[in-house]
């Protein structure tokens, strides 16, 4: 149904393909316009976005060692460092 697009980037102008497996992605989550930038580009974007966020230092409430979060821990809410949320997320998984 689907077949790979050639598509010109607005920001550098070089072209990308739209792959068909992507495309149905975009269909199945309503997305209707397609995109705009070759993946470099979206990178660099998100890249540039993130430089600027503050990230704050807390003790992970699971192994005591540093997390750096992009948000400003409230006492009472635990705090994980990425390991240790990736296996909670992960446990939560298996679970549902």
């Amino acid at each position: 149904m689907y077949e790979d697009k050639t598509l010109v980037c607005k920001e550098c102008g070089k072209e990308f393909v739209f792959p068909a497996g992507e495309q149905e992605f975009y269909a199945e989550k309503g997305f209707e316009n397609e995109p705009q930038r070759c993946k470099e580009c979206r990178d660099a974007r998100k890249n540039a976005s993130r430089a600027n966020r503050q990230l704050y230092s807390a003790t992970c409430a699971d192994c005591g060692g540093e997390a750096r979060v992009p948000f400003q821990p409230r006492e009472g809410h635990p705090v994980y460092c990425s390991e240790c949320f990736s296996k909670i997320k992960d446990r939560d998984r298996e679970r549902n």
